[in-house]
């Protein structure tokens, strides 16, 4: 009986912990569901991905701030096409959020078999709903510029093992299309993340 108190109390603590360190404000906190990133590393060889596997988050979208950016910690792509266009789906997932966080406005959050994470923010209006099975190009919200955006565009992010990185590693930007390329990535015992791409 003690030991299930314990393991019980050790779930709240990790729970609580986790809602806070995202603030999120609203019901949908606790991610659910979501593929765990093996632990001995991330490889995703997407010059051989099949084109039903992937698509352009907003196709015929161009960029209009960079990963880095101008502003300090830019962690994602800022891409633009008009007001309330179809956001969609990178790659098959599960949506482990979608509602609305500090800095981003509405935005959702999919966790990837492969490993990864993609976000897609600033939308005017989210389509999904938490734990949600998604496959790649389905409709997941429509542009906007809710949170800090100062216009209609998608705040993309690509993640591993919470790291985001430069997702014009992974898709040409200009083309809309996914580079023939191999990711790999592996975190060290310290918790410090090395992405590489050839």
């Amino acid at each position: 009986m003690k030991k299930l108190h314990t393991l019980l109390v050790l779930l709240a603590t990790l729970l609580l912990a986790g809602c806070a360190s995202h603030r999120h404000s609203v019901v949908q906190q606790v991610p659910r569901g979501g593929y765990t990133p093996p632990a001995d590393g991330i490889k995703v060889n997407f010059g051989k991905m099949r084109k039903s596997h992937w698509h352009y988050p907003i196709p015929g979208a161009h960029v209009i701030s960079p990963f880095g950016g101008k502003r300090p910690n830019h962690k994602g792509t800022d891409i633009k096409t008009r007001a309330k266009d179809k956001v969609r789906a990178a790659f098959d997932g599960i949506v482990t959020f979608a509602g609305t966080m500090r800095g981003y406005g509405y935005v959702v959050f999919i966790s990837h078999p492969n490993g990864l994470e993609t976000r897609y923010a600033h939308n005017t209006k989210n389509l999904v709903k938490q734990g949600k099975h998604v496959s790649a190009g389905e409709v997941i919200a429509l542009e906007g510029r809710t949170g800090n955006a100062s216009t209609e565009h998608v705040h993309f992010e690509m993640r591993a093992y919470g790291q985001a990185f430069d997702s014009g590693l992974v898709f040409d930007h200009n083309a809309n299309q996914l580079r023939k390329v191999t990711l790999t990535a592996q975190k060290n015992k310290g918790g410090n993340v090395s992405i590489k791409v050839k």
